[in-house]
């Protein structure tokens, strides 16, 4: 089997979910390969990357006990209309 152990590369749609930890520093080895060279074909993810560091710069790191239960439940009413939508 030439092709065994190989991955096919990635695409957009599976390279986002990954840049979240690519962030935090958790990818492993084999996906943050995959994903760097995504990013290195892909200007759109390469923006879309760059702007998730900027709002994590600009709003730094929320822990669950940062946010009042009041926030929350908003947060949560908003997220089920834009998804019924």
């Amino acid at each position: 089997m030439p092709f065994a152990g190989r991955r096919r590369p990635l695409v957009c749609r599976d390279a986002v979910p990954l840049m979240s930890d690519h962030l935090d520093g958790a990818l492993t080895g084999r996906d943050r390969e995959r994903l760097d060279a995504h990013l290195d074909r892909c200007a759109d993810c390469t923006e879309h990357l760059a702007q998730l560091r900027v709002t994590v710069d600009a709003l730094g790191r929320v822990g669950v006990d940062d946010v009042s239960d009041a926030s929350i439940d908003e947060l949560l009413v908003l997220y089920r209309r834009w998804t019924a939508a």
